[in-house]
C-alpha cells in the first residue's frame, strides 16, 4: 500500500472537515441566487452553514475517537443528544431521535421505520466517510464497522450497502491513492454486498467515459429521491473521477442538482481522505462554519 498517510486520528480529521465543507458549500445552492452563481462557478457569498450530514458525522468522529469502534449505543445516544432540528434532517431521523431522547430503544425504532422495513435513506451514507479514513488499516473492519454505524438509524440493506460503499472509498482513497478510477470503483465494489447500490457502481464505472455530470446523474441519481442506492453511485462517478482535486470534485458534484448537501458532503469526505486539512482550499474553509466544540476534531490548519 502506497497510501496510509497519517494517524487514523489525523486521517479522520481531514476527512471530517472535508465532509463539512462539501456539506456547508452544498448547502448554498437551495438559495436561487446561488443556483445562478453555480453556472460561473462563483463561490456562494459566506457564510457557509453545514447541515444534519455534519452533525452525525460529527457523532461518529466523536464515538471513534472515544472508544476506536462505532459502539451503537454511544452513537445512537450522541445523534439524539445532538440533534438540532433546524439542521434539516428528515421527518422520520426527526422523530426517531426525539423518542430516543424520551427513553426510546433506538433498535425497536430504527427497525420499525417504512412499516418495518426500515429506512433505505441516504442518511448512513452522509456521515461515514471519516469512518472510512480512521479505520483504513483494515478493510474487513472498515465494513463491518460502517455496517454498525448505518444501523443505528438505517435498518434496510440498501442503506446499509452505501455506508459500506462510502466508508470503502475513504478508506480506498487512503490505502492506494494512485489507483486509476476505474481500479477505484473495483476496489469498492469488491466489498458491496448484492444491492441496487452495487448494481449502480457498476454502471458508475461503465460511465466513466462521460464527463457531463448531468448525464451521468441521468443514469445514476443525484440524491432527488434521497435513497442510498439513488445518491451513492453518483458520488463515487464524481470521487473516482476527481479525488485529487477537492474543488472539481464539489463543483462537479454541484453541477448535477439534486440533493446537493448530502452528495458534496459524501465526496467532500472520501476526497479529503487523502490528504491532511490542508489539501481543502483555504478561501472555501473560511467561509465554512466551524465544527462545534463537542466533536472534538482540531480546527483546520492555514
Amino acid at each position: 500500500m502506497k497510501g496510509m498517510p497519517s494517524t487514523p486520528f489525523a486521517r479522520a480529521t481531514a476527512s471530517l472537515h472535508g465532509l463539512a465543507l462539501g456539506d456547508a458549500f452544498g448547502s448554498q445552492f437551495f438559495v436561487p441566487a446561488s443556483r445562478h452563481a453555480l453556472s460561473g462557478r462563483l463561490l456562494p457569498p459566506d457564510p457557509w452553514q453545514w447541515t444534519d450530514d455534519t452533525e452525525m458525522a460529527c457523532s461518529i468522529y466523536r464515538v471513534l475517537a472515544d472508544h476506536g469502534v462505532a459502539d451503537q449505543d454511544r452513537l445512537a445516544a450522541s445523534f439524539a443528544a445532538r440533534h438540532d432540528f433546524d439542521r434539516g434532517y428528515g421527518p422520520a431521523t426527526n422523530r426517531m431521535l426525539r423518542l430516543v431522547r424520551e427513553g426510546g430503544d433506538w433498535r425497536a425504532l430504527s427497525a420499525e421505520l417504512f412499516d418495518g422495513k426500515g429506512s433505505w435513506g441516504n442518511g448512513a451514507a452522509m456521515r461515514v466517510a471519516p469512518l472510512g479514513a480512521w479505520l483504513a488499516d483494515d478493510l474487513a473492519e472498515v465494513v463491518r464497522q460502517a455496517a454498525l454505524s448505518a444501523q443505528v438509524t438505517h435498518t434496510h440493506p440498501e442503506a446499509v450497502a452505501g455506508a459500506v460503499a462510502v466508508a470503502v472509498a475513504s478508506a480506498t482513497v487512503v490505502r492506494e491513492p494512485d489507483l486509476s478510477p476505474g481500479r477505484f470503483l473495483d476496489r469498492v465494489r469488491e466489498h458491496v454486498p448484492a444491492s441496487l447500490v452495487r448494481e449502480g457502481i457498476d454502471e458508475a464505472r461503465r460511465l466513466l467515459t462521460i464527463g457531463d455530470p448531468v448525464l451521468a446523474a441521468q443514469t445514476l441519481g443525484n440524491g432527488r429521491q434521497v435513497s442510498a442506492h439513488d445518491t451513492v453511485p453518483f458520488t463515487l462517478w464524481v470521487a473516482a473521477r476527481e479525488r485529487r482535486d477537492f474543488e472539481a470534485a464539489m463543483w462537479t458534484t454541484a453541477t448535477a442538482g439534486g440533493d446537493v448537501d448530502t452528495t458534496c458532503a459524501i465526496v467532500g469526505g472520501i476526497v479529503a481522505a487523502s490528504g491532511t486539512t490542508g489539501f481543502l482550499p483555504p478561501e472555501w474553509a473560511s467561509r465554512c462554519e466551524p465544527l462545534p466544540n463537542w466533536a472534538g476534531a482540531p480546527p483546520l490548519t492555514p
